[in-house]
């Protein structure tokens, strides 16, 4: 307990060796493989590498399916609960990753060194080709909805091009990747709040024609929907349906944040601090934006599931063309377009550095934690870009099809991988309980914890088993969709069990609370923590004509 005390005050001592069952965890040091990450992440990089890897076509394409099935009210609702579930997984793991900010962190590490070497083993893989396919999903999406425009130029040469560009920046060292990064996601962001501008518009009746629109579209057609069957029990399927659906929007989100923080200046002020602007987000882009969709929009245009093409599907552009405002439909076209690059732009990040993870603990090959100059794991980039050459399969029609599959996948591991992130929260306020770790000596700490990750752990839990539920009733049945539906949990579970039989005598299944390492680069931290910090520049020597710039400047977080 003394030595945890000193080194939880920042005492320069070497970090204590780890408990033996922990060597494993610190095979590599993340700061000894060749040169090792570079903390070049500024506070506002991370803000918006969170929020542009979120911000893809699911928030402006995919939510017209939901609203087409659903209706107004229960998109609203949904998107409302599922923002709440979310922000409990984002300060779960904020209070981990604020306590223990080593370079090359991710959920997986944290799984590997609190829970046990075969769920870091699981959730590190399971990141690794999940993520490496959404980019190729995400690719996908930006060259499909580039066919708006009438052209004649192959889609796998739109597809071939935005590959190139995005495996280039994240070749580059991570300063300049996150600050194309951040003007990629600041396109998204103010087309978001333009949109939201013009849904305020029309809502009084600013449009071309003067219609004022009001909440007139949760009236006719109808506020709510049914789905699958009649009555109340097609309401509450309706509603089941747009929760599991609007997960996709915010898929791994959290998981973003805890990776970015690796290389972030000043993890332990700036990670709760991206935490803590991240609810504010999340009700301007989600909940807001949802809302406006219900009310520009009505949830019985055929375009929305059927007779849309690209991003003429999308709600959005739906309500411009029905407004009779000419061109910002394909204003907002480009913006797809360049919301699902900056989300594949930020996809293979993590995908890299979720393989970089995996090579420091000794679960994948050492080349992938080898590091050029410029902090890049060049080979870890290069391997996980590979999967998203599978952006090629959409080229013919039934690859296709084939490529759904591993969509599903992408679904199913958001469950599995949130299900987890509570799981090793418990484990970690566990250890910190056993170890003599108070709250007060933890950086970051939530209110709203642990009842949040209780609720988050049941939520997402039931919503993996219900993930494919319409399969279930009478006539839907069929082996594709319910395979595609499930086939992500037992992908998991064979990763898990054939690492766990491979250690069967060496690991434990789950790590004694007293024995957890708690310790090891606590020391680095804190030194790396008063150098940087010295070289801030005081509050005091701002100029005071430009504080009230920048509180709205620190509001937004683009500190």
């Amino acid at each position: 307990m003394v030595a945890q005390q000193t080194e939880l005050k920042g005492a320069g001592s070497s970090p204590p060796t780890p408990p033996g069952e922990m060597t494993d965890v610190a095979q590599e040091d993340p700061e000894s493989a060749s040169y090792g990450t570079k903390r070049g992440i500024k506070s506002r990089h991370a803000q918006m590498l969170v929020i542009g890897g979120t911000i893809g076509t699911g928030l402006f394409v995919g939510t017209g399916q939901a609203l087409a099935i659903a209706g107004p009210a229960f998109l609203f609702v949904a998107y409302v609960v599922i923002c709440f579930l979310v922000y409990g997984i984002v300060t779960a793991m904020t209070e981990i990753g604020a306590y223990l900010p080593v370079p090359g962190m991710s959920v997986a590490y944290y799984g590997n060194r609190i829970v046990s070497p075969s769920l870091g083993f699981a959730m590190g893989w399971l990141y690794w080709y999940t993520w490496g396919i959404s980019v190729g999903y995400e690719i996908t999406a930006a060259a499909v909805v580039i066919n708006y425009w009438p052209n004649t130029v192959p889609v796998a040469a739109w597809i071939t091009i935005m590959l190139v560009v995005i495996v280039a920046l994240n070749l580059c060292p991570v300063k300049f990747y996150g600050e194309s990064e951040f003007w990629l996601a600041s396109i998204k962001v103010f087309a978001i709040i333009g949109l939201l501008i013009l849904s305020v518009v029309l809502f009084f009746g600013g449009g071309p024609d003067h219609t004022r629109l009001g909440f007139w579209y949760w009236q006719d057609p109808g506020a709510t929907k049914e789905y699958l069957v009649q009555g109340a029990g097609g309401r509450f399927c309706a509603f089941l349906f747009t929760l599991i659906y609007s997960c996709f929007s915010f898929n791994f989100s959290p998981e973003l944040m805890i990776i970015a923080a690796g290389e972030m200046k000043l993890p332990r002020k700036n990670l709760p601090k991206a935490a803590v602007h991240f609810i504010w987000r999340l009700i301007m882009f989600y909940v807001l934006g949802v809302l406006a969709i219900g009310v520009i929009c009505r949830s019985d245009e055929p375009a929305l599931t059927s007779g849309g093409k690209g991003a003429g599907s999308s709600p959005w552009v739906i309500a411009i063309e029905r407004a009779g405002i000419h061109g910002l439909d394909s204003v907002i076209n480009a913006v797809v377009i360049t919301s699902a690059w900056s989300s594949g732009n930020s996809i293979l990040y993590m995908s890299s550095r979720s393989l970089y993870s995996l090579a420091i603990v000794g679960n994948a090959p050492q080349i992938f934690a080898r590091c050029n100059r410029h902090g890049v794991p060049i080979y870890a980039v290069i391997a996980s870009s590979l999967l998203s050459l599978l952006a090629y399969l959409n080229v013919g029609t039934v690859s296709g099809i084939v490529f759904n599959w591993f969509v599903s996948i992408i679904n199913t591991a958001a469950f599995i991988s949130w299900t987890c992130c509570c799981l090793i929260y418990f484990r970690f306020r566990k250890a910190c309980a056993a170890q003599g770790i108070a709250k007060s000596d933890l950086p970051y700490t939530s209110i709203l914890q642990p009842w949040s990750a209780w609720i988050s752990i049941v939520a997402f839990g039931i919503f993996g088993l219900l993930n494919g539920f319409s399969v279930f009733f009478p006539g839907h049945f069929n082996a594709s969709d319910f395979l595609t539906a499930y086939i992500g949990i037992p992908v998991f579970l064979v990763i898990y069990l054939g690492h766990r039989i491979s250690v069967w005598n060496k690991d434990p299944w789950i790590r004694a609370s007293g024995s957890v390492d708690l310790i090891t680069g606590l020391a680095g931290i804190m030194e790396d923590e008063r150098s940087d910090g010295s070289t801030q520049v005081p509050e005091t020597n701002r100029k005071s004509g430009y504080k009230w710039f920048r509180k709205i400047y620190t509001i937004w977080g683009w500190e």
